[in-house]
Parts: structure tokens; sequence; C-alpha cells
């Protein structure tokens, strides 16, 4: 390791603000204040750098599994759906909770085949994001497979208004023109894109 690279990396390990130290918020303390299956929302003291409190509501859910498939052409399988709660339609992957005592691949495969009617071969885990860590504790787990198969019409029709091969070449622009909103989505696509091609 070069001198110049060792001074970088003892830089960024101690001046993590401008006074040279981290800055670090401390939470106390948690209580729930709302529960269901699907998400708890909770309240923290938290205590800030500089000593003062604050009650910071967080939501804590499940993880979240998504996948997909390249086919051989470099098309990317996707479903168009409609989001009520902001009212936007979009590209998106299939993606669903992971169920209790569910390994996280095994519901990506189980979501992919429920939502789109194909099942994928081998999975390959591609990245995990935290979407909204500042409010909450989600993580989304892509996956991708090289191959899949069509085992008919989705369980899960009602997720989508169609299901389609996207030649990856185009997501770029698409990402662009607003036409994959989802940010978990969008940085996956843009992984898979760099993968296939360059």
């Amino acid at each position: 390791m070069s001198l110049q690279l060792l001074r970088y990396c003892h830089q960024t390990s101690t001046d993590q603000s401008e006074g040279g130290k981290n800055v670090q918020w401390t939470k106390l303390s948690e209580r729930s204040v709302y529960e269901n299956r699907w998400f708890r929302v909770n309240l923290a003291d938290v205590e800030l750098p500089d000593g003062r409190h604050l009650d910071h509501y967080l939501i804590r859910l499940r993880p979240v599994a998504v996948a997909t498939a390249v086919n051989e052409a470099d098309e990317v399988l996707m479903l168009w759906r409609h989001r009520f709660i902001t009212d936007s339609w979009g590209w998106e992957l299939a993606a669903g909770v992971v169920e209790d005592g569910e390994d996280v691949e095994s519901a990506a495969a189980r979501e992919m085949e429920e939502e789109t009617g194909w099942r994928p071969g081998p999975l390959r885990h591609l990245l995990t994001v935290e979407p909204s860590n500042g409010l909450t504790d989600a993580r989304h787990h892509l996956y991708w497979a090289e191959r899949a198969t069509y085992t008919g019409p989705p369980e899960d029709a009602f997720e989508s208004s169609r299901r389609a091969w996207v030649p990856l070449k185009q997501i770029p622009d698409m990402i662009t023109r607003g036409e994959i909103p989802a940010a978990n989505m969008a940085a996956g696509l843009l992984m898979l894109h760099h993968l296939r091609l360059g």
C-alpha cells in the first residue's frame, strides 16, 4: 500500500467531521407504540452529539426479498404497476416480505414466481440496500438469475398490469425519465446493467 493511500485511509478514519471526531446519535431507549404482522412503529429516546434529546419515531420492518432474471438477449423481467400511496406508475421487480421461517433467497424466488409466472434458475445475490434508513430499518435484498422457466399466469396477477422482458440497455434512460421511481429497483437495475453490459 502506498504512503499516500495510507495517509488517506488514516485521514478518512479520524476526520469524520469538522472537529475531527465521530458524530453519532445514541439511542437510549425504544418502545413500541403500534404493531401488526407487517411492521412496528416505535418511539426512541435519542441523544444527539451535543447532549440534547429528541423523540424519534421509527418503523421496524421485515426484510424484503426482490428477484428478477436476465435472458440471453440481455432483457430483464419487470412488472408495470401502480403504487396508490404515491399515486404513481412505474417499472419494478418482483418483491415481497420474507415470511417467518423463510430464508431470503427462497422468498425472492417465491415472490418472482407468484408475481410474474416465471420461476428463476439459480439465484445470485446482487446487493442489499437500506432505502430509507433515517426512518426505517428495512433492508431490501436483491437477487437475479441468468435464466427462468415460465410456469403459467402469475398467481398474484393483481400486483401489476403487465409483465415484460425489458432490454437492459434502456434502463439508465428509463430511470432518467422517472419510469423506475423506486430507489431499490433503480439501484439493482443499474448494477445489473453494469454487470451485463459494462
